[in-house]
């Protein structure tokens, strides 16, 4: 990524990019910072987009063999064309063209899945740019919170954005839909607070979790309920919940047995290979626990788990007994 950025600041362009991976917001992101440095908004002649669906490859490839019309560079973007999966015969044709397309010519390939033995990926590694693009990590997501907020006039502390962070997930798409609505949601004031979060931002299943877990310390069941509740609305299957609380309670008592041997978040975190803040909410939750609980809430969900896979239970049942196993006084 640091590569496109150098070239869009220098204006020295290469032939060919390959944008791929997972995260699909940088891939997108990164294809129109592309075309935006390379193509006037009003050009429609020198610029051309392609659905790899039913693609004519001769025609692609003639295009981009076709001298730009008064201008320097002639664009041409493909989405999902598949032809990074395998060699074949298409594959060796587009590979060749990568190779021989004239300086005037960017191509921008965005992908999701690509075989990197491939002889298309590895002309573009030859002659061209691929930058795979997958979940970034949680320090660069951190900037990337502060930098949007501070481009539109707001500020958030470290620990509000970690919070943020837990419970909205790391989808970059997602995520900057979550902050395009705290953005409205603050108007008129600086500094974007927790309670903002939570007035406004749909959490995804891991913050839900935290919060059915607060629940359950404090033997409330209306609230256990609704966590739940919300978490079948988000398409979440009873057999996922239970699996997801008992591997919750599992990390708490992990937790619990590091801090009772003087440990702190960050040594937890490091021990138990997770992100900073997960570390402390766990540390925190943990306190409403003895160890003797939360041994007996992980017996509980692995006894739930085993009736259900073993057809003594159906998995809804399974999930409802165990909650109400753990919301007992």
């Amino acid at each position: 990524m640091k590569t496109i950025s150098e070239d869009i600041k220098n204006k020295t362009y290469k032939t060919c990019y390959l944008l791929f991976g997972t995260e699909r917001y940088l891939v997108a992101t990164y294809r129109s910072r592309l075309k935006d440095a390379l193509v006037p908004p009003d050009d429609t002649i020198n610029f051309n987009s392609f659905d790899g669906k039913g693609l004519d490859w001769n025609e692609v490839m003639s295009l981009g063999n076709t001298m730009p019309f008064f201008s320097d560079h002639r664009v041409i973007i493909i989405d999902g064309s598949g032809v990074f999966k395998g060699s074949g015969d298409t594959g060796s044709r587009v590979a060749e063209w990568i190779k021989t397309l004239p300086e005037t010519t960017t191509v921008i390939f965005s992908e999701t899945d690509v075989d990197k033995r491939s002889a298309p990926y590895k002309a573009v590694a030859e002659t061209g740019y691929a930058s795979e693009m997958n979940g970034l990590t949680e320090n660069d997501l951190m900037t990337f919170i502060g930098q949007r907020l501070k481009k539109n006039g707001y500020n958030i502390t470290g620990n509000d954005a970690s919070y943020l962070l837990v419970n909205v997930g790391s989808d970059m798409q997602n995520l900057s839909n979550e902050l395009e609505k705290l953005i409205s949601y603050a108007l008129g004031r600086t500094v974007i607070t927790r309670e903002d979060i939570d007035a406004v931002c749909v959490k995804q299943i891991t913050g839900k979790i935290f919060d059915l877990t607060d629940a359950v310390g404090e033997k409330n069941k209306k609230k256990a309920m609704h966590a739940y509740s919300t978490m079948l609305a988000l398409r979440e299957r009873p057999a996922g919940i239970l699996y997801r609380i008992t591997s919750h309670f599992n990390y708490l008592l992990q937790v619990k047995d590091l801090v009772n041997k003087g440990k702190k978040a960050v040594d937890i975190a490091q021990a138990l290979g997770i992100k900073q803040y997960p570390a402390e909410k766990y540390c925190k939750q943990c306190k409403n626990f003895t160890s003797d609980i939360l041994r007996r809430a992980v017996e509980l969900g692995l006894k739930y788990e085993t009736d259900f896979k073993s057809g003594k239970m159906d998995e809804e049942i399974a999930a409802e007994m165990f909650l109400v196993s753990l919301l007992e006084p």
